[in-house]
C-alpha cells in the first residue's frame, strides 16, 4: 500500500531517514579514507625503491585496500537510493526481546557499538525473509539451528531515498510488490531481483556448495539471475576460505557475458572468472585457434517451412551429434589406448652394452602400475625408475670394468716378462678402462633423457588432427558406436575445416580431453565452483571434460530443454548428464516452472507453440498472474507494409515508456535485409550479428538464435511465416516469443 497509508508509516519513515543519514555519514567518512589511501599509494609509487621489499609490500597491501574500499563506496552509493528492501522481527527462543532486522544488498554496522543497521541479504539470518512465514520460524547459522518466532515480515519500496510503499506479508513476496517488480523495465530487472527472490529460487541460491546441481528452468524463471546471486551468496559465506577468483561462470558467448557483466559488481562481487568454454579451452591448450562461427552451422540446419533438410545437412547433423556425444569420448579413450600400444620404444634401456631396464619391465610399468595416469605423467614416473636403476647399475658397471682391467693386468703379468711391451699393454688396459668409465659417466648423465626423447610426444591437436586424417583408424575405433557413413563424413568434413585454417566449437571437448588423457593437467586450476548458464546448448562431452579437468570443483548447471536450439550438439536429457558426468557425486536435480518474465498472455501463446513437439520432458512454464496486452498477430501483404507498421509500432511503444525493444527474425540474413529499412525511420536501431563483444541495449534487430538469454520490454517477430513445424523452428519461435516482458507482436505474410 502507499507508505503514508500504512499504520507504521511514521516509525518506518524515521527508520528510513536514520539509515539514510548514517549511510551518508559513512559514505563521507569512507570517501575521506579513500582520498588518503589514494595519496599514500601515489606517494609509494613515486618513491618506489627496487632495493626495498617493504615498499613493495606496502604497495600491495594498500592496493588491495583500495579495491575493497572502492567496492564499499559503490555499495554505499547504491544504499543512498535503496538502503534496504525488507524487515523481519524475530524473537529467538529463550530471549525476552525481539530483533528488528532490516535487509538490504549490503551490511552496515554502527561504528560506536557494532549495532547492525542493515543485514546483508546473504547472511544466514536473512533466510528468515526468503523461506519462513509468520509464527514458528528458524534459520541455520554456524552456531546451529536457531529457533524462534517471526513476529513481522515487511517489504519496502524505496527509490531515490524516498519511502514509497510498505507491504506487510506472510510468504516471500506480496503480490502487489511482485507485480510492481515484474512490471519494471528490462533494463533494471537483473539488478533488482534480490528483493523478490522466491522460495524455489532461494533454495538454489543457498544450496550446499559442494553438491553438484542441475536445474531445469522454464523461460523467464530467473535462471541467470539465480546463477549470479548464487555466486554472490557463496562468496559471502565462504569468504574466509575462498576468493572470488575461485568461482567461474561459463556462458554460451561473449555477448551474453557482456549482458550480465554489470550485475555481479551490483551484488558486491568482483574478480569472478567469466568465460566461454572456447576461451577456457584455448587457455588450457596454450594455443589460439580460429574458430568457425557456430551459427553458420545452425543456419544450415534451418529449412524453409515444409522443406526437408538437405542430404548434406543431414550428414553434417549426424556427424556433429556424434562428435558432441559420450560415444566420441569413448572413441578418444580407444584412441589413447591405441597411442599407448606403441608409446614406449620396443627396445631395452642400455648403457655401455649393459641392459639397465628391459623393455618388458618398462612396458609393464607403463601399461600396468601407472595405467590410471596420463601418458606423459607415466613417463615422468618411469624416468625416476630409470634414473634409480641406472644409479645402482652404474657402480656395478664401474666395478666390473675395474675387475676386467685388473684381470687383464694380472694375465699380462703372468704370461709376459717384465719388459717395455708388457708395460705398454698394461697402460693401454688402464687407459681403456678409464676411457670407458669416463664415457659411462658422461653417457649416464643424458642416457635417461635420450631414451625419453625417443618417445613421440605430440601436442593434443597434432594427435587429434592425425586421427581425423586417418579415416581407417577412426573407423576401427568407432566400431559398435557409429555407422560407417557418419564416421567417414565426420573425418572428411573436419579435415576440410582444418585445412581452411579453422576448428569448430565441437572440437574443443575432444581436444581438451586428449590433453587431459595424454598430458594430464600441470597447472592447478584454482576454480572451486563452476556455474554454467544456458547449459542445454553445451554438449555432454564438454561437461564431462570440464568435470575431469577441474576435478576439485563443484558444478551448478542451469538450462531449459525447451530452448535447446543446438540440439545436434546440446543436451537432450538431463538424466544423461546426471548419470554420465556426476555418477559418483549424488547430484541434485531441481526444476523451476514458475515464469516471472512474461505476461500470462505471452506465456500461454509460447506454451501453445512448444506443446507442438509433444515432449513430456519439456516442462511448460507457469506464468505469474500478471496480465498484459494480448499477443498480436498482424497479417501483411508484403515486407514493405510490415516495415511501415513495425516502425510505427516501435515509435508508439517508446512513447508508452518501453525502452528495450527487439525486432527478431528467424535468420541473420533476414536481419541484414530488414535492419537498414528499419534504421531509416529508427536510426538508433542496432543490428546484432553475434560478433559483438558488447551488448548496447535499446532497440535491436536480432536473429532468433542470438536472442536466447536476453529479454526485452517489447518484441516484434518479423516474417513469422518463416518458422515451420520442425523441432528446430518450433524451439526458435519459442525462444523469440519468450524474450518479451510486456508486449509481443508477430508479423506474417
Amino acid at each position: 500500500m502507499p507508505a503514508a497509508n500504512h499504520p507504521a508509516y511514521q516509525e518506518e519513515l524515521e527508520r528510513c531517514r536514520y539509515t539514510l543519514d548514517y549511510v551518508g555519514k559513512t559514505l563521507e567518512a569512507t570517501l575521506g579514507k579513500k582520498e588518503k589511501l589514494d595519496k599514500e599509494v601515489d606517494r609509494i609509487k613515486k618513491h618506489l625503491n627496487s632495493d626495498s621489499s617493504s615498499n613493495y609490500v606496502d604497495l600491495m597491501v594498500n592496493t588491495l585496500l583500495q579495491g575493497s574500499m572502492e567496492l564499499k563506496l559503490r555499495n554505499l552509493i547504491t544504499a543512498r537510493s535503496k538502503p534496504y528492501f525488507a524487515r523481519v522481527d524475530f524473537q529467538e527462543d529463550g530471549k525476552k526481546d525481539s530483533e528488528k532486522l532490516y535487509i538490504g544488498k549490503m551490511s552496515l554496522m554502527r561504528d560506536e557499538d557494532q549495532q547492525v543497521i542493515i543485514v546483508d541479504w546473504r547472511a544466514p539470518i536473512a533466510n528468515l525473509y526468503y523461506e519462513e512465514r509468520l509464527g514458528e520460524a528458524h534459520y541455520f547459522c554456524p552456531d546451529g539451528d536457531i529457533q524462534g518466532k517471526m513476529l513481522t515480515k515487511r517489504q519496502f519500496s524505496i527509490n531515490e531515498g524516498i519511502l514509497q510503499d510498505i507491504f506487510d506479508i506472510d510468504i516471500t513476496t506480496n503480490d502487489d510488490f511482485l507485480q510492481s517488480y515484474l512490471g519494471a523495465s528490462a533494463d533494471n530487472r537483473l539488478k533488482e531481483i534480490v528483493s523478490t527472490i522466491q522460495t524455489e529460487q532461494n533454495k538454489i541460491i543457498r544450496a550446499d556448495m559442494w553438491r553438484p546441481m542441475v536445474v531445469q528452468g522454464a523461460a523467464g524463471s530467473g535462471k541467470t539471475t539465480i546463477a549470479l546471486h548464487r555466486i554472490a551468496y557463496l562468496i559471502y559465506n565462504h569468504e574466509k576460505t575462498l576468493k572470488p577468483e575461485n568461482f567461474m561462470i561459463i556462458a554460451p558467448n561473449r555477448l551474453f557475458l557482456n549482458y550480465i557483466s554489470e550485475v555481479l559488481p551490483e551484488l558486491g562481487v568482483e574478480r569472478v572468472v567469466q568465460s566461454t568454454f572456447e576461451s577456457f579451452a584455448v587457455d588450457l591448450l596454450g594455443k589460439k585457434f580460429k574458430v568457425k562461427d557456430p551459427n553458420e552451422k545452425l543456419a544450415l540446419f534451418m529449412t524453409r517451412p515444409g522443406e526437408p533438410m538437405s542430404e548434406e545437412s543431414r550428414k553434417l547433423f549426424k556427424a556433429t551429434e556424434l562428435k558432441a556425444s559420450m560415444k566420441f569420448k569413448t572413441i578418444m579413450d580407444r584412441y589413447v589406448e591405441h597411442i599407448e600400444k606403441d608409446f614406449i620404444p620396443k627396445e631395452n634401456f642400455t648403457i655401455e652394452g649393459v641392459i639397465v631396464y628391459p623393455y618388458k619391465e618398462i612396458d609393464s610399468l607403463f601399461k600396468g602400475e601407472y595405467k590410471r595416469w596420463a601418458l606423459v605423467k607415466r613417463m615422468d614416473e618411469i624416468k625416476k625408475h630409470l634414473n634409480n636403476r641406472l644409479k645402482s647399475m652404474k657402480s656395478k658397471i664401474i666395478n666390473r670394468l675395474n675387475d676386467e682391467c685388473d684381470d687383464r693386468i694380472m694375465h699380462l703379468k703372468e704370461t709376459m716378462e717384465d719388459n717395455e711391451e708388457r708395460h705398454k699393454l698394461i697402460v693401454e688396459a688402464i687407459d681403456k678402462r678409464d676411457e670407458r668409465i669416463k664415457r659411462l659417466e658422461s653417457n649416464a648423465k643424458k642416457a635417461v633423457n635420450d631414451y625419453i626423447k625417443r618417445i613421440s610426444k605430440f601436442s593434443p591437436w597434432e594427435y587429434y588432427f592425425d586421427l581425423m586424417k586417418d579415416t581407417k583408424l577412426l573407423l576401427q575405433l568407432s566400431v559398435g558406436l557409429a555407422d560407417t557413413e557418419t564416421v567417414t563424413y565426420l573425418a572428411e568434413y573436419t579435415n576440410k575445416v582444418i585445412k581452411a585454417g579453422f576448428i569448430e566449437v565441437e572440437d574443443f571437448a575432444p581436444l581438451t580431453y586428449l590433453k587431459y588423457l595424454i598430458y594430464g593437467i600441470d597447472e592447478k586450476i584454482p576454480v572451486r565452483q563452476i556455474i554454467i548458464d544456458e547449459a542445454q546448448d553445451f554438449s555432454i562431452f564438454q561437461l564431462y571434460a570440464l568435470r575431469k579437468i577441474i576435478k576439485d570443483s563443484s558444478f551448478t548447471i542451469l538450462g531449459d530443454l525447451c530452448q535447446g536450439i543446438h540440439s545436434y550438439r546440446g543436451i537432450k536429457d538431463w538424466k544423461e548428464v546426471l548419470a554420465a558426468v556426476f555418477e559418483d557425486k549424488k547430484p541434485e536435480y531441481l526444476t523451476l516452472e514458475q515464469s516471472y518474465r512474461t505476461s500470462v498472455e505471452i506465456m500461454e501463446a509460447a506454451n501453445d507453440v512448444i506443446s507442438a513437439l509433444g515432449n513430456e520432458d519439456f516442462l511448460k512454464a507457469k506464468p505469474v498472474i500478471r496480465h498484459g496486452e494480448p499477443v498480436k498477430s498482424v497479417r501483411v501483404k508484403d515486407e514493405k507494409e510490415m516495415i511501415s507498421d513495425l516502425c510505427k509500432q516501435i515509435s508508439d511503444t517508446r512513447n508508452d515508456g518501453l525502452k528495450s525493444i527487439a525486432v527478431i527474425c528467424k535468420t541473420l540474413e533476414e536481419c541484414i535485409s530488414v535492419h537498414p529499412k528499419i534504421a531509416k525511420a529508427v536510426p538508433e536501431a542496432n543490428l546484432i550479428t553475434g560478433k559483438e563483444d558488447q551488448y548496447k541495449g535499446g532497440i535491436v534487430v536480432v536473429p532468433s538464435y542470438l536472442s536466447k538469454g536476453l529479454e526485452f520490454d517489447a518484441v516484434f517477430i518479423a516474417n513469422a511465416e518463416q518458422f515451420g513445424k520442425s523441432e528446430l523452428d518450433i524451439k526458435l519461435l519459442y525462444v523469440a516469443m519468450t524474450r518479451a516482458l510486456h508486449k509481443l507482436t508477430l508479423y506474417y505474410v
